[in-house]
């Protein structure tokens, strides 16, 4: 599995979102502090909506906010709204009909370990991982760290 530019950066954003402690976060704000561009980003952040995942609000004070507590929104809901279920069924190097009738050089070991971040990100909500953003001041930022 491998998550596209587009999903690494929904599941930056909503991050973002998840450990601020207000209502709407502008758009801009986002693309300045994570340094995405802003146009990619609004189209992520378009997909996010749709899927029910954020709430977009316009105007001088809007922005973006999640639509559920941080608690009920996992990784695997993020994934899946941008890269679909297939990131945790396809082969990893892209061959069709791989499976366990007949597969891929690599997929005796990437199947289970497919499996396994999945229910990896299943379990995870944001929250957990927004809370040690704060606490642990860890890096959101594409920009290299100083």
């Amino acid at each position: 599995m491998v998550l596209s530019k587009a999903c690494t950066y929904g599941i930056l954003a909503t991050l973002y979102v998840a450990k601020e402690e207000r209502d709407f976060v502008p758009i801009r704000e986002l693309s300045d502090e994570l340094h995405i561009s802003f146009h990619f980003l609004t189209k992520i952040l378009q997909q996010l909506t749709n899927q029910g995942i954020l709430v977009s609000l316009k105007g001088p004070k809007g922005g973006i906010k999640l639509a559920k507590d941080p608690s009920s929104v996992t990784y695997y809901d993020v994934i899946l709204a941008i890269d679909g279920e297939e990131v945790f069924t396809e082969c990893v190097l892209g061959l069709p009909g791989c499976g366990h009738e007949v597969p891929c050089p690599i997929h005796e070991f990437w199947a289970p370990t497919r499996d396994l971040l999945k229910t990896t990100f299943v379990s995870q909500s944001l929250e957990e991982s927004a809370a040690s953003i704060n606490e642990l001041a860890l890096r959101l930022s594409l920009a290299p760290s100083k």
